[in-house]
């Protein structure tokens, strides 16, 4: 029987649950609410730009620049950051993140210039840059594959959901208390965080609370085996990169990130800017998109996807074609160009993000679906690393269409760069078959 069909073949024994089932559950929530805390750092620029333009006098370009920044350090640690990942774990690498993304937050409260505030955004892209990968790699020791799609949208879900409910409540703690008091709120929730993530995370192989059924059903589901790191030290990265299964991982995730970036920065700003909306209601509207994401990242690209495995589809099959119908449900992007009234510009973006929502799921499990052993931080390294080129990328396009009000523009951009993802996904990632162990892979390999 072919690879791909492997999962569809397992009996309905193997895809059932045991008895005590609610570690692994308890993990995903705990991964989840971190992407929450996450997004809300990364939202409350976009809610602030008003605000920040009063303090520090800047314009439309420069915020795009200043949206960006954060991406810079972020995308700069993708790789070194996955190597980190393979070699120290999940646990040590997300405790330092948590605690400096926290600080970053505080440090963005209570800078005295542009200069300051840049650094602060500078040292949020090193402390969130484990987030994503430290997640897939996460998500592959503790799910079995017929559950990964599902425990993957509960992160993922997350960021859709924090902008959802941090915009407008960011919003209203700028407009009562002023932009440090937002970021400090952040900065709160940041160490809080940190804290709960010190005292709850373990690999399944380190909690003594996870009971013998549920282990074996985890590792029955074909999870990544945990290796020990300093045993193990995973594939290379040269010979990662030049898989065509991690290329179009890559450029259809990018794809994907650059439309995600345009919305998570620019959104609030476009409906006040085009639309000459009003603060408060740029808030408000710029929620509905991101609660319509958060419902298609949940139950298309996560519960409907396992379930269709679950029932004998093609797993390859599923995973590809939400993948490629939510990238060009995403081109919706290009219709909100042509929208004159917040109502329609509404219909266009929650149609794009609908999609991409659905999509982004099945895109952050293919790590731990096509890697080889001990090699899923490296694989989320090197496509979030590509990724990030977008997000660069798509606040400073957006910010020089914005400056010179043609938002058209900046959405027919973003919908080009959708069908080039469409077109990684189709032709470089194919049936996300299993990447081979390499030839030369050995307990003291080099990681390069």
């Amino acid at each position: 029987m072919p690879e791909e069909e492997s999962a569809a073949a397992l009996s309905a024994a193997e895809y059932a649950p045991p008895p005590s089932s609610h570690r692994r559950w308890r993990i995903a929530v705990l991964l989840g609410i971190g992407v929450l805390i996450n997004f809300f750092d990364r939202v409350n620029l976009s809610v602030s730009q008003a605000a920040l333009r009063d303090a520090f006098g800047i314009t439309a370009l420069t915020f795009g620049f200043l949206s960006s920044a954060y991406s810079w350090t972020y995308a700069a640690l993708q790789i070194p950051v996955g190597v980190f990942l393979d070699r120290f774990g999940v646990k040590s690498i997300g405790r330092i993140s948590t605690f400096l993304w926290s600080l970053a937050s505080f440090a963005a409260a209570i800078a005295p210039g542009i200069g300051t505030f840049l650094g602060a955004r500078l040292l949020l892209g090193v402390g969130e840059a484990s987030t994503f990968p430290s997640n897939a790699k996460a998500v592959g020791y503790w799910f079995p594959e017929s559950e990964r799609s599902f425990a993957t949208s509960i992160n993922d879900a997350a960021a859709k959901f924090a902008s959802a409910i941090g915009v407008p409540i960011l919003g209203v703690l700028l407009i009562h208390f002023g932009w440090r008091w937002s970021f400090a709120f952040t900065g709160i929730l940041s160490f809080a965080y940190f804290l709960l993530f010190w005292h709850v995370y373990r690999n399944p192989g380190d909690d003594a609370e996870l009971t013998q059924a549920e282990r074996q059903f985890i590792l029955r589901g074909k999870a990544q085996p945990e290796s020990a790191t300093r045993d193990y030290n995973g594939a290379p990265l040269l010979y990662l990169i030049r898989q065509p299964q991690v290329i179009g991982a890559s450029i259809g995730f990018a794809a994907y990130n650059y439309g995600f970036y345009l919305l998570l920065t620019w959104l609030p700003s476009y409906l006040s800017m085009s639309l000459h909306v009003d603060l408060l209601h740029s808030v408000l509207y710029t929620s509905v998109p991101w609660l319509i994401a958060t419902f298609t990242d949940l139950f298309v690209g996560g519960w409907l996807v396992d379930t269709l495995i679950r029932r004998g589809c093609r797993p390859w099959l599923v995973r590809q074609s939400v993948l490629v119908l939510g990238m060009a449900f995403g081109a919706g992007l290009f219709g909100a160009g042509f929208a004159h009234t917040p109502g329609r510009a509404l219909f266009w973006i929650s149609l794009s993000i609908g999609g991409l929502g659905a999509m982004a799921p099945v895109g952050w499990s293919i790590p731990s679906l096509i890697s080889p052993r001990e090699s899923v931080g490296r694989i989320g390294g090197i496509m979030n690393f590509v990724t990030q080129i977008s997000a660069i990328s798509a606040p400073i396009i957006t910010g020089w269409f914005a400056q010179r009000h043609n938002f058209r523009g900046a959405f027919t951009v973003a919908a080009v760069v959708l069908a080039i993802g469409i077109a990684g996904y189709v032709l470089f990632l194919g049936k996300m078959r299993l990447i081979p162990e390499p030839v030369h892979a050995s307990v003291s390999g080099a990681d390069l």
